[in-house]
């Protein structure tokens, strides 16, 4: 099978699958917090723990990943699949959590599947795709996350409000079933294109490859270490905001219809994100690119810092549109600019390792912030992690014009 454009059917059903990976998975947990709290107690510092848990899922999830597909360098195809079934049946499991041992278990699960679903659906999905065109098609599939959030906004009036004390659950049902049916999409196109065989032929070079060292090559401040600490200080920085955003709107008396309505804003403005990141990724692949969605991310995030509403709604926005999707799919398609092609799965692997370990820290930094600050200082305080991140994406972007990085040609 040749590759392919940005648009094709694999691609469509990666975006649905990174709807559950992401939007489902991952981000409901914060929409869903009000109504969490009140069926199963606990303060937000110590819900904000149980995201702290499904992140160390995440991160011990990446850190198998690449040693499992040095063990089976033929088997990616095979463990996305049961990766992808599984956690959709994990998602409707957890709707049937009725206290914090067992949700914390369920989060767990979910953060480990969907830490091998995220690296597993891009890198198939992407070797199907023409090189020019990768950055368009990571775009294309992280904003999938951003229809997650769309979706999950929705469901705001039978989540969060207290009439509805078992809606959460029931949209966490909804969305595990919706995940089975993504994941037995996705394996159909995939068979169908023959995406499979192509993808075998290409991990056929990985044993002419193995003395490549990825760790040297990421943790390298001469290669990709600034890229790999920008992605890390997003991850801490995005997680705080989107954990206790909804938390806090509701605090302020916000009705859970409107903080639904701005929670799905994030999700359809991450729509247009994903769209304009991937072209703009293409066409000025550098860390410059990167850092100046950063940097607007730190403003939108401050925006809750002000007692007025209507700047943590303008915020959310600015948010949504350009640096919520952007800086992972920056970062996906970078990598797969900068990396061999042999080591693409491995480095990516690694890097959302260094990403889960920012969203580990940030619940934590970000629940002792909302305990002594309360919740308006607690989610504004991301902007300064968003901020570390922006210069080290513009470190990583004056590494890039001095030549120092790795450039293979493209495959």
């Amino acid at each position: 099978m040749g590759t392919k454009s940005a648009f094709n059917w694999i691609t469509l059903w990666a975006s649905l699958l990174f709807v559950v990976i992401l939007g489902f998975s991952r981000l409901s947990y914060g929409m869903f917090l009000p109504g969490i709290q009140r069926a199963i107690g606990g303060s937000y510092g110590h819900l904000g723990i149980l995201g702290t848990v499904n992140f160390i899922g995440y991160l011990i999830g990446t850190l198998c990943l690449s040693p499992l597909i040095s063990r089976f360098p033929y088997g990616k195809p095979l463990i996305n699949r049961i990766t992808c079934l599984l956690l959709g049946l994990a998602l409707i499991g957890s709707a049937f959590s009725h206290h914090f041992t067992q949700l914390g278990l369920w989060r767990f699960v979910i953060g480990l599947l969907s830490s091998f679903a995220t690296v597993l659906v891009l890198s198939i999905a992407l070797d199907a795709v023409r090189p020019a065109e990768r950055g368009v098609a990571s775009g294309l599939i992280w904003l999938g996350g951003s229809a997650g959030i769309l979706i999950t906004g929705l469901f705001a009036p039978y989540t969060i409000d207290p009439s509805h004390l078992q809606g959460w659950r029931f949209a966490w049902a909804v969305m595990g079933v919706f995940g089975v049916i993504a994941a037995f999409g996705f394996e159909f196109v995939t068979r169908r294109r023959g995406a499979e065989k192509t993808l075998l032929q290409t991990e056929s070079q990985l044993e002419e490859h193995k003395s490549e060292n990825v760790f040297r090559l990421l943790l390298n401040p001469n290669r990709l270490l600034y890229l790999v600490a920008s992605y890390f200080f997003f991850g801490w920085g995005y997680i705080i905001y989107f954990t206790f955003l909804i938390p806090y709107l509701v605090s302020k008396g916000v009705p859970s219809l409107y903080a639904g309505m701005i929670w799905s804003g994030i999700g359809f403005a991450g729509l247009f994100n994903g769209w304009i990141g991937g072209k703009a990724i293409d066409r000025w692949p550098s860390g410059f690119t990167l850092a100046l969605g950063l940097a607007l991310g730190m403003v939108g995030v401050s925006g809750a810092a002000a007692n007025q509403v209507w700047f943590t709604v303008l915020g959310a926005a600015i948010v949504g549109m350009v640096s919520f999707i952007t800086p992972p799919l920056m970062t996906t398609a970078l990598l797969r600019r900068h990396v061999p092609h042999h080591a693409y799965t491995a480095c990516l692997s690694i890097a959302t390792a260094f990403f889960a370990l920012g969203q580990i820290i940030g619940p934590i930094v970000g629940g002792v912030a909302v305990e002594r600050y309360g919740l308006q200082l607690g989610v504004a305080s991301s902007a300064i992690f968003m901020a570390f991140a922006a210069v080290f994406a513009c470190l990583y972007g004056y590494q890039q014009r001095q030549g120092a990085t790795y450039s293979p040609r493209l495959q």
